[in-house]
């Protein structure tokens, strides 16, 4: 994980603005299913606050358990280290992975305070949710990379078409004249493709999966947070279990968060995009696929496939997940400092991890959506 510069808070009232306030969100059980559209882009303007007035220094102690998305989970580990080494410091936060649908599954149990996931709730299961009705905070955002290892190959472009086709195992070498004509210039080899997956129920593999349904008409295996992936690939646990398969296997590609990607020194093909530009996973790729993404009324949002010229059309959100009653007051007061310190002060901290901060108009709404959980 790596270090940031402390950053040192002045002692605030627990209060929220009238401006916040007016800028919060309704949001219910109904509308963390996907409520309608707002008319606010996520690239709109906006004034943010430069922190909710929370006394983080005044919190009492709790410990705040979360599992989930290991998509996000660098940014995670290195804001709760801030947060918790100095910023709160009577407040613990753990984060532990496992993938989106672990996280899910946890705080549907109980098990955790907090989740972590890249994909939303399905309508069915709202209902296992024991504490009732729960919230979407967005945090950050960040490319899911397309990685490979092919030796002498240092640039690699895929279309949505052929990207589907090597992933559902139509296209099974490299030299396959499909993938040369997206790569005029390269000299590809005579190699077997090893397609590798993820083996846990995931986020990233819902987002990935979603934009190849939206981009390809030749994908055919459906979206979610599992698949059924031929029987000739490879399943690793987590990005870094993707990325350990891709970096051992010669003629192995995979998707994987920039992030894992970039510290596992993996190579990453440029993707083209809706408007027909090959981009590569970068965060101002990123940022401009968030410009145009709408803003449902639950705060989530799809930059999935975007438009814009510069986008990165497999750009992902991740939510952190709660409940909105919370009887503890303690954890609850915690868990609302944890969060607005994510979406304020810890925004700071997302591209030394290789994440796009919120874009400000959606930051503003995930802030005002704090004053929705009710402690005690």
């Amino acid at each position: 994980m790596r270090s940031s510069q402390r950053r040192l808070l002045l002692p605030l009232v627990l209060v929220f603005t009238a401006a916040l306030l007016a800028g919060a969100c309704s949001s219910s059980t109904e509308t963390n299913t996907g409520g309608g559209t707002s008319d606010t882009s996520a690239g709109s303007g906006g004034t943010v606050p430069a922190g909710a007035e929370i006394d983080y220094a005044s919190l009492a102690a709790a410990t705040l358990n979360g599992s989930g998305a290991s998509f996000p989970k660098s940014f995670y580990d290195e804001a709760l280290a801030e947060f918790s080494g100095g910023v709160a410091p009577e407040v613990v936060v753990n984060y532990a992975g496992g993938g989106s649908g672990k996280g899910k599954t946890d705080l549907a149990d109980q098990v955790v305070q907090w989740a972590g996931s890249d994909s939303l709730v399905k309508e069915e299961d709202i209902a296992t949710f024991k504490g009732g009705e729960f919230l979407y905070f967005p945090t950050v955002a960040a490319p899911i990379t397309v990685s490979y290892n092919l030796d002498g190959v240092t640039e690699l472009q895929l279309s949505p078409d052929v990207l589907a086709s090597i992933f559902q195992a139509d296209i099974t070498n490299w030299n396959d004249p499909k993938i040369a004509a997206d790569n005029p210039d390269a000299t590809l080899p005579d190699l077997a493709i090893t397609v590798a997956h993820r083996s846990d129920g995931s986020g990233t593999t819902s987002n990935f999966t979603k934009y190849l349904d939206a981009a390809a008409e030749t994908w055919t295996l459906g979206s979610g947070d599992t698949v059924e992936w031929p029987g000739n690939t490879q399943a690793g646990n987590g990005n870094n279990g993707v990325a350990q398969i891709i970096t051992q296997s010669a003629g192995a590609v995979g998707y994987v968060d920039l992030s894992d990607a970039k510290a596992s020194g993996l190579s990453f093909a440029s993707v083209q995009n809706k408007d027909g530009e090959f981009v590569a996973p970068t965060l101002d790729g990123a940022s401009a696929a968030l410009a145009g993404a709408e803003i449902k009324d639950d705060l989530t949002y799809n930059p999935l496939n975007a438009a814009g010229a510069e986008a990165y059309p497999i750009t992902a959100p991740t939510y952190l997940l709660v409940y909105v009653n919370q009887p503890d007051a303690a954890i609850g007061n915690a868990l609302k400092g944890w969060i607005n310190y994510l979406l304020t002060d810890g925004q700071a901290l997302a591209a030394d991890v290789d994440f796009a901060k919120l874009p400000a108009s959606l930051q503003e709404k995930a802030v005002a959506q704090l004053d929705e959980i009710k402690v005690g």
